[in-house]
């Protein structure tokens, strides 16, 4: 196995994690994002540290465009070179249509849309000049069926799909794979903030395996689309949601 080079956006959340240590334990060397001034890494380093993982980290907003060429710009300083890019960061902000506010539309659209064209388009030139590349892309079961009270999370999370297939196309014969991962809900923090009524009366009902998925189990999706055997997988939105949505 070769081994490469990872960054992944939101690394520090409960999915981001799950990707870096999967992808760490198949040899490669992490990076991960954090906010600045709004997330610390040494805590989270030093923990994973003492499970025995050595990642890095580096302070970028991956939505606004100037932060994120920053960020490319210091990594190319320091001769780090991006084989796999993992846009995983992402937030929600819901509510009903008639109630959204402009500012939760933006913050949603720039942090979840947005940022898949800010880091993929700033890294991924160098993948083409190198003749191998992956990226991948986190959307949702809710970018492909819609969810109430998600307009702005659906259409950033459909945009994803969009982006992918459309780049995949141009960068095919490069050596460069573009793919998208499509969980259902997961076991995490984000989805523990559903009250528990709703999940047992309305959320599990839909699912038909009857669970939330692992982010383990999309790490483990993730991390085989970035290795040599999917060379021949690209413009692939894989959905694994349990059977929730079915397409």
């Amino acid at each position: 196995m070769t081994k490469r080079t990872a960054l992944v956006t939101g690394g520090m959340g409960c999915l981001g994690e799950a990707i870096a240590k999967t992808l760490h334990d198949a040899g490669h060397t992490v990076w991960v994002t954090y906010f600045p001034g709004h997330e610390e890494p040494e805590p989270w380093l030093g923990r994973l540290r003492e499970q025995g993982y050595e990642f890095r980290a580096v302070g970028v907003d991956v939505s606004d465009y100037e932060s994120c060429r920053q960020c490319a710009e210091q990594l190319a300083a320091d001769d780090v070179k991006i084989d796999m890019l993992i846009n995983n960061a992402g937030i929600t902000r819901d509510s009903s249509l008639g109630k959204m506010s402009k500012s939760n539309w933006d913050a949603v659209l720039r942090t979840n849309l947005d940022s898949v064209f800010n880091m993929t388009g700033l890294l991924y030139g160098a993948m083409v000049e190198r003749g191998w590349g992956r990226i991948v892309s986190i959307s949702s079961v809710n970018g492909s069926k819609g969810a109430y009270g998600q307009t702005n999370y659906s259409a950033a999370k459909a945009g994803i799909v969009g982006f992918t297939k459309a780049l995949a196309l141009e960068v095919a014969r490069k050596g460069v794979t573009v793919n998208a991962v499509s969980p259902g809900y997961l076991d995490t923090p984000m989805v523990a903030q559903v009250p528990e009524d709703v999940l047992e009366s309305q959320v599990l009902p839909q699912i038909p395996m009857g669970r939330l998925g692992k982010p383990s189990e999309i790490a483990a999706l993730v991390a085989f689309m970035c290795s040599e055997p999917a060379a021949f997988m690209t413009g692939a939105n894989v959905a694994m949601n349990g059977g929730q949505h079915m397409y």
